[in-house]
């Protein structure tokens, strides 16, 4: 797993509500809206269109453009992502803004003569990035359901790159460390991100963004076209010619974004309502929950070895059928219909043993071929004043992309999401499989997972997370904490966290999940349990909705050190 970036464990200060409403302390309450993100500048820009008269769309845009600003590990024009968007009258649909292969692109483009992995091409550099939808995704979703103007959204976000904005003490140490790693072979990266007469930065400094605001000024201007066959396109072909990459004109010229039907589930009463391929996470998340409800785990203690046992055998399953199916159903027929079926949880479930673990390569053998994703995305929330909601997730794959800055943004290193060894998958994180092998034009499989859940027609919860494969579980037991556990949304996102991926066979908890007692007792059932430090796993800044008085409560992730719920304040 290449992880460049971990997040800082945090105390955040508390947040006051917003109004009259009662909330537990840290959790912002409003009925005029609620924008939870990364950085508290681009939770604040997103709750200024709302108060501006924007809805939520108009208000994930905002957020979205700024974010590029202030959070450069993973806020981005230079990469990709999904939205799924659930309007007030109930009807919901996705948002497909993936990267693609360029036309260039070849199956085996990224092993070397004896067969081994190129490692090095698909984690940094010029032959490491898709093509980025970004731009061209948040402007479908601005010209399907936007109010405000295209432009009024995207200029916040480059005066604010242009004017700059403070640094927190952990965004200073983060630059730093990536001006000494992923940035430090490429002198247009350093230039844009290097403190101005050298040395380090430190709380409190300025950062400015110049170039980027030329960027950003032209795509509020422009619109999409600016990226994708204007002077910012010609920019990234010429670099991608001089230093041997694949983007061109062509590839960029072409790029267009999707909408999709949303991928629906339920459980114990309540809608899924989540990103079909070629994200997985819909897909994932769905099974999950449907052989939770048939194993019977309502009334189970979250910190119970029953419960958890239970938790990790339907996420083994769940994910074994993601390596087996998934990847972009616009090139290979992924079954998406069966694989969410409550009568295919159902058969999964009944494979369980209560009182034993499954091993991981007994039950995927029919793929393992040798028995010897980065965690840098982000996700925010939005609902507005009405009750439409948007879940967004989107990234440059690993922290700070693949480390080269474009036109003053950086590029995604989103390649290296392919199956990138045609057949070969083995018993750590390596996978082979048909349906994500590489092909030009086509989408590299992702586990984002932004996800809406409704109860009785209403909107519950608007959550996701990054994470890489560690998202679907992230956002699963947020999930589970407020549908099956009852939780509010601050505990629901505070609570640890746990991660089964099939492959490699361990169960990841962090420090909280279950007392020593209880991994002691799922030990001698044969599962590998490994605890990780607290509030090291995912972001999943959420948003509880309670229908009934149009109250939105949101809840930061202090996983996130920037990070902050934001509303329009009162008229």
């Amino acid at each position: 797993m290449n992880v460049r970036c971990s997040l800082a464990l945090v105390l955040a200060a508390g947040l006051a509500c917003t109004s009259p409403d009662a909330a537990p302390a840290d959790e912002v309450a409003s009925t005029r809206g609620m924008v939870v993100s990364a950085h508290h500048l681009s939770s604040d820009a997103g709750a200024a269109a709302l108060a501006q008269g924007g809805n939520a769309v108009d208000a994930a845009v905002a957020t979205a453009f700024s974010l590029a600003v202030t959070h450069p590990s993973a806020g981005n024009i230079g990469g990709g992502g999904f939205m799924v968007i659930r309007l007030a009258d109930g009807t919901a649909t996705t948002i497909d803004y993936r990267e693609k292969a360029p036309l260039a692109s070849t199956a085996t483009m990224y092993l070397n003569k004896d067969g081994t992995l190129n490692y090095a091409a698909t984690d940094s550099g010029w032959r490491a990035p898709g093509v980025p939808g970004t731009v061209r995704g948040l402007a479908m979703a601005h010209a399907r359901f936007g109010k405000l103007p295209w432009a009024d959204l995207v200029r916040p976000a480059a005066e604010l790159a242009e004017r700059g904005f403070a640094l927190s003490g952990p965004l200073a140490e983060e630059i730093n460390a990536q001006l000494t790693g992923v940035l430090a072979p490429f002198p247009s990266s350093v230039a844009t991100y290097g403190k101005p007469g050298g040395g380090a930065w430190a709380a409190g400094d300025t950062l400015k963004l110049p170039q980027l605001a030329r960027a950003l000024h032209a795509i509020a201007d422009g619109g999409a076209d600016a990226f994708y066959t204007g002077w910012i396109a010609d920019s990234i072909a010429a670099q991608m010619r001089a230093h041997r990459g694949l983007i061109t004109k062509a590839d960029l010229a072409a790029y267009q974004s999707v909408e999709r039907a949303p991928v629906r589930g339920t459980f114990l009463g309540h809608e899924i309502i989540g990103m079909g391929p070629p994200s997985s996470g819909g897909t994932v998340m769905v099974l999950v929950l449907r052989q939770l409800e048939k194993l019977g785990v309502q009334g189970m203690s979250r910190t119970s070895d029953r419960y958890l046992h239970r938790r990790i055998e339907a996420a083994r399953r769940a994910y074994l059928e993601r390596a087996r199916w998934m990847g972009d159903a616009d090139f290979t027929p992924v079954p998406t219909e069966r694989l969410t079926s409550q009568a295919y949880a159902d058969s999964l479930a009944g494979t369980v043993d209560t009182l034993r673990a499954s091993r991981s390569v007994e039950l995927g053998a029919d793929i393992v071929t040798d028995r010897g994703e980065s965690m840098q995305t982000t996700h925010f929330s939005v609902v507005d004043a009405e009750g439409n909601a948007v879940a967004n997730t989107y990234t440059l794959e690993s922290g700070y992309g693949s480390g080269v800055v474009v036109a003053g943004f950086l590029l995604n290193n989103e390649m290296g999401d392919f199956n990138k060894k045609p057949g070969y998958t083995d018993t750590g994180w390596a996978i082979g499989t048909p349906a994500n092998v590489i092909a030009p034009g086509k989408r590299m499989l992702s586990s984002m997972s932004p996800v809406i859940v409704t109860k009785d027609g209403a909107l519950r919860l608007v959550t996701g997370s990054p994470g890489g494969r560690t998202i679907p579980n992230t956002v699963l037991d947020v999930v589970l904490g407020v549908t099956a556990f009852n939780e509010g949304v601050r505990t629901a996102v505070d609570a640890p966290r746990v991660h089964h991926q099939w492959m490699p066979d361990t169960a990841y908890f962090e420090a909280g999940v279950a007392s020593p007692e209880v991994v002691a007792s799922l030990r001698a059932m044969g599962h590998a349990v490994r605890e990780v430090p607290a509030r090291t796993q995912g972001d999943a800044h959420s948003i509880l909705y309670e229908a009934a008085t149009r109250t939105a409560r949101g809840a930061n992730d202090h996983r996130s050190p920037d990070s902050k719920a934001s509303a329009p304040p009162a008229p």
